[in-house]
Parts: C-alpha cells; sequence; structure tokens
C-alpha cells in the first residue's frame, strides 16, 4: 500500500512513519507544508517526502495526521490533490483547560467535518495510540470506525500492521466517541505519567 502521511513530521505522523517503514509492507511517504523539513525528516526514517500536495498523489490511503487545530484547513486545501482517495483522519477535537483535557464539539467529529470536505471516503481511528507506544510496538488496540468503504478497510489493513489488533468499531459517528476517548487518556497520562493505550476485553 502507498500511504502518503500529511503531517508526517509531527510527532504521531513521525512515529507512524518509522513504525510502518520498520515493518515494510508499505511505501511510506512524509508530508509538510515545508517541503525541506518533510525531506530531512524524509531523509532521517529513511522514506520519501515532500510537500503535502505532492506526496497525496497516487496514494493508496492519506493519513490526515496535522495538529487538530489545523485538520479542516488542511483538508480544504488538500481536496484537489487528494481527489476521491481514502482518507484516515486520526485528530481529535480537544480544549485543554486548567482542569484537564476536555472534549471540544457537543456534537458531530472532526472526522465527519472533513467527510464534508473531500471528495472519497473517511474513516477515523488510532486516537488511542500514544507515539512513544507506536514507536516501541505496543499501541494498544487500534479502533477504526467508517462506512463499509475503502476508507475503513485500508485504515484496517493499515492499522493492524502497527497494533495487535484491528478492530472495527462502527460507523463514523463513532469517531465522537473516539475522539473524546483522547481527552480521557491524556488526562490519565498527565495524572500518572504515563503513555497509556487501550485494549479491549472478552472478544475472541
Amino acid at each position: 500500500m502507498r500511504v502518503a502521511i500529511v503531517g508526517g513530521t509531527g510527532a504521531f505522523g513521525r512515529a507512524l512513519a518509522k513504525r510502518l517503514h520498520e515493518i515494510g509492507d508499505d511505501e511510506v511517504l512524509v508530508g509538510s507544508r515545508d517541503a525541506e523539513r518533510a525531506q530531512a525528516t524524509a531523509e532521517e526514517l529513511g522514506v520519501m517526502g515532500g510537500r503535502n500536495e505532492e506526496v497525496v498523489a497516487g496514494a493508496d490511503l492519506v493519513v490526515l495526521a496535522v495538529k487538530s487545530d489545523a485538520t479542516l484547513a488542511t483538508a480544504s486545501e488538500l481536496i484537489e490533490a487528494i481527489g476521491k482517495t481514502p482518507v484516515l483522519c486520526v485528530a481529535s477535537d480537544l480544549r485543554f483547560t486548567p482542569e484537564g483535557v476536555r472534549p471540544g464539539r457537543h456534537q458531530g467529529s472532526l472526522a465527519e467535518e472533513v467527510l464534508r470536505i473531500v471528495r472519497g471516503p473517511v474513516a477515523s481511528g488510532l486516537q488511542s495510540f500514544a507515539a512513544a507506544n507506536l514507536v516501541e510496538g505496543d499501541p494498544g488496540d487500534a479502533l477504526i470506525c467508517g462506512g463499509d468503504d475503502r476508507a475503513k478497510e485500508l485504515s484496517l489493513e493499515l492499522a493492524g500492521r502497527v497494533a495487535e489488533r484491528a478492530i472495527d468499531v462502527g460507523p463514523l459517528e463513532s469517531s465522537r466517541a473516539l475522539e473524546g476517548m483522547t481527552a480521557v487518556i491524556l488526562n490519565v497520562n498527565k495524572r500518572y505519567k504515563g503513555h497509556a493505550g487501550i485494549r479491549l476485553t472478552g472478544l475472541p
């Protein structure tokens, strides 16, 4: 699979690119608005890199891994470049307050907003992964949601490479819970100074 990671120079994007490259089953490209930064990261990780518009061209799956406050703007900027290519949104809409991290939306999710912007199918997942755990190869279960389409199919395939289990958790609306779960995990990590992940019990 040819995987383009938009936001591939950030902590999560780098971790995902590094892990996928180590596994070696996919052609990995890291993207950034800054071509030089993308190229430097790509050389460090042993993958390919370039501007976001360049790396998404010809990709089988686009992973939208930019910061949450840049997710919708980036999706809008890349409408033409992405075309109908399936997208995996890994961002979470969060609010950081003195009392802790809170879910940012009362209704909907970032992934659902991305679906309204781009022309192809959108899946959501990997919000429960800490970058450090992803690099170490023990991120927990990969929870993926989306429609019964190519985006979910490819996202589950990708997630199954980097996690012990890739679990289909339902339609794209389930991203509301996945994004909210990120706030819970970040609060736990802050309280207990760790890198928590999630595993579901009771599955065959």
